[in-house]
């Protein structure tokens, strides 16, 4: 029981029952959460914020 009041809290859902497809779509949320990056995406991050991008705004300044 105490599992649940957790859960609740998380959630925001205090009193009320969450419904059965709400439990799965959690799950799944948290399992692709938990995957790594690929490496390859990684590497385009690096070469974001070494200013290696090809963004269209490249020369603006705000």
């Amino acid at each position: 029981m105490a599992l649940d009041n957790d859960k609740n809290r998380r959630d925001g859902n205090q009193g009320v029952d969450t419904p059965d497809w709400a439990n799965g779509l959690r799950q799944f949320y948290d399992a692709v959460v938990d995957e790594p990056l690929p490496d390859s995406f990684k590497d385009l991050l690096e070469k974001l914020d070494e200013g290696g991008g090809s963004g269209s705004d490249k020369g603006h300044s705000n």
